[in-house]
């Protein structure tokens, strides 16, 4: 191992905004607020999400290989249906439901900003 993951650092138009939705859809607190830079979770924790504002910030459009997903978040949930109607009211937005035998497996959203995560069935 060469070093350990301490912070996931997400570019965007509004950090604070899209902190508070991180913050509430993953249950961290934000800890730490200047002007273009926002962080949630405790930095002694791993790892911490950062938010960094851009100006001119080209929100990702996935699938298109033009403006391609940039990075994304797998985040395991008990209930899906649940889990899902608190994020769409958060502002995300459905982009994809993925199904095998006839079962949701996970679905993929865009965060307000338009970065990808995916909320699939807690694995363990």
């Amino acid at each position: 191992m060469i070093g350990r993951l301490h912070t996931f650092v997400y570019d965007c138009p509004e950090p604070e905004a899209l902190a508070g939705f991180y913050a509430e859809l993953l249950g961290r607190p934000v800890t730490e607020r200047e002007e273009d830079w926002v962080t949630v979770g405790d930095p002694r924790e791993w790892p911490v999400l950062a938010f960094q504002r851009v100006e001119g910030h080209r929100a990702a459009a996935w699938p298109d290989p033009e403006r391609p997903q940039q990075a994304h978040l797998d985040v395991w949930v008990e209930d899906i249906d649940t889990a899902q109607a608190r994020v769409l009211e958060l502002g995300a937005a459905l982009l994809r439901t993925e199904e095998e035998g006839g079962r949701v497996w996970f679905r993929v959203y865009a965060d307000p900003a338009g970065h990808p995560f995916c909320l699939e069935y807690d694995a363990r």
